[in-house]
């Protein structure tokens, strides 16, 4: 059974007070809070057997590497990878999109296209931008509606046989929005076009299965998904990874190096040069099995019940907007109070012990659309309470009161 109260007992900073008062953690969206379990692994693993990896015949680089693969294998398991070595360990989704990025240099032409939506995080932006200044690709745009949707029959106009790659957030990180990416990926075929979905924001509250949704490239964070920070994944067809080359020379990523020409390893450690975090790769696999334990199902409708109660409190306070309100949603609201910038209202909200991210979320585009400066955005997790959002908007009715 699903009980909150245990398993907030699960996360030591949840008992911590900020300017005197309870903290009330509302800032999910950026990054998530660390059961202990996590953290003692961490702590074993410095304590007991750190070492190098696939390096060593001693006692400790061995047990180092079989807990580092046995993480890999929990990934696949949990991501539904056909294959161990189609899991690339990375430094978060940054870096893997950025992978996929350099590898595809070598595989586009002047004039080819690629598609991204306009609700992405700049991390989803800005290396095809880059890319296209290289290889003379054209970046084309799935438009936005005005109530945070993708305009998917603009999208299928934008397909032809030109179209190379396309990409696009599962869930949108400044809205919430969950895409119809099995739509996308499916007429992105058609053309036979690549399919890169940026996961971050999905992986905290669903389960993707990446075979049932035919996606080529697939990435996410650890610190969303109760993890630590600086690791991530990058999920590849097979086909796709071995057509890529590597994205960084050194130890690890080869088979022979000579003077002469150096031979490449094969997958996942072609994609793997140095040494990795160790530490947190472990750390991710035991934070999949802590969130299994609790259950993606469960933490869907919780949380769901958590986004339709906050939706209902926080309207009732005149003159707040939320952006984003499409009917496929995860626990994310976007909002602005009248003409109140959104820092000062951030600024008030952590002096009452409660945080909340303002801003552009890494999403200007989505914040020019609407021409806005940003939003205050609140994020809830499956260790989020009702009680704590009645202590938010009581609060933010005081922050509104001082600002007006």
């Amino acid at each position: 059974m699903f009980n909150v109260d245990k398993i907030r007992e699960d996360f030591p900073i949840l008992k911590r007070k900020v300017h005197g008062k309870p903290l009330v953690y509302f800032d999910n969206a950026a990054t998530s809070q660390t059961p202990q379990v996590v953290i003692d692994t961490i702590v074993d693993y410095y304590s007991n057997y750190n070492a190098n990896i696939h390096r060593g015949v001693h006692t400790l680089s061995q047990e180092a590497t079989d807990k580092y693969e046995e993480a890999r294998i929990k990934i696949q398991h949990h991501f539904n990878a056909k294959e161990a070595y189609e899991i690339i360990l990375t430094a978060g989704t940054t870096h893997a999109i950025n992978m996929v990025a350099s590898g595809f240099e070598s595989l586009l032409s002047k004039g080819d296209e690629l598609i991204v939506s306009a609700l992405e995080h700049h991390s989803n932006i800005v290396p095809w931008q880059m890319l296209c200044e290289k290889t003379g690709a054209i970046l084309k745009v799935i438009p936005m509606t005005a109530d945070g949707v993708l305009d998917l029959q603009t999208y299928h106009e934008l397909l032809n046989e030109n179209t190379k790659l396309v990409f696009c957030n599962h869930v949108s990180n400044a809205l919430g929005t969950v895409n119809p990416i099995e739509e996308i990926i499916e007429a992105a075929h058609k053309v036979n076009a690549a399919v890169l979905i940026d996961g971050a924001q999905a992986t905290p509250h669903i389960k993707p299965d990446v075979q049932a949704l035919d996606v080529d490239f697939y990435v996410a964070s650890a610190h969303k998904l109760c993890g630590p920070t600086g690791v991530g994944l990058l999920y590849g067809k097979q086909e796709w990874l071995e057509k890529l080359p590597p994205y960084q020379g050194g130890g690890e990523m080869i088979a022979t190096v000579s003077f002469k020409k150096t031979t490449y390893a094969g997958l996942p450690h072609k994609f793997e040069a140095g040494t990795p975090n160790i530490c947190g790769g472990i750390a991710f696999g035991a934070a999949l099995d802590y969130m299994n334990s609790v259950g993606f199902d469960n933490i869907a409708s919780y949380e769901n019940d958590l986004l339709v109660y906050a939706t209902e409190e926080l309207l009732k306070i005149e003159g707040l907007k939320i952006y984003g309100t499409s009917a496929e949603k995860t626990a994310v609201i976007s909002f602005n109070v009248n003409e109140i910038h959104p820092y000062d209202i951030g600024a008030i909200l952590d002096k009452l012990g409660i945080a909340v991210r303002t801003g552009h979320h890494c999403a200007q585009p989505i914040m020019d659309y609407f021409q806005i400066p940003g939003t205050v955005r609140a994020s809830f997790s499956f260790y989020n309470t009702k009680n704590e959002i009645d202590v938010f908007v009581n609060a933010l009715k005081r922050a509104v009161t001082m600002l007006s």
